[in-house]
């Protein structure tokens, strides 16, 4: 897919994401996409952004990059880390930069 960018995901939020382990797949809902502050530093590829997802399993998955499938963007690896948890379920944060 190459570069992704803020404007493919802020497209996709509200839609669902799977990870495939150990034959079983749990499954992510995109809840938020936003900007982060520019850098500054030239000669950047993208802007940097923000994405949260929602997992309602109460299983909470370690920290390392995960092969997401979406039916809009298809298949991405992107690093995951778990920021919250509450009645709901695991909140996961992807930064990019």
């Amino acid at each position: 897919m190459g570069i992704v960018t803020l404007e493919q995901f802020a497209g996709c939020v509200g839609e669902g994401f799977a990870i495939e382990m150990d034959g079983s797949s749990i499954q992510f809902t995109l809840t938020e996409a936003r900007p982060l502050p520019e850098s500054g530093f030239p000669g950047v590829r993208r802007a940097p952004f923000s994405l949260l997802f929602r997992s309602m399993s109460q299983i909470v998955l370690p920290q390392k990059i995960y092969r997401l499938n979406n039916a809009v963007l298809g298949v991405l690896d992107i690093f995951l880390v778990p920021v919250a948890r509450d009645k709901d379920g695991i909140v996961y944060q992807a930064v990019f930069n």
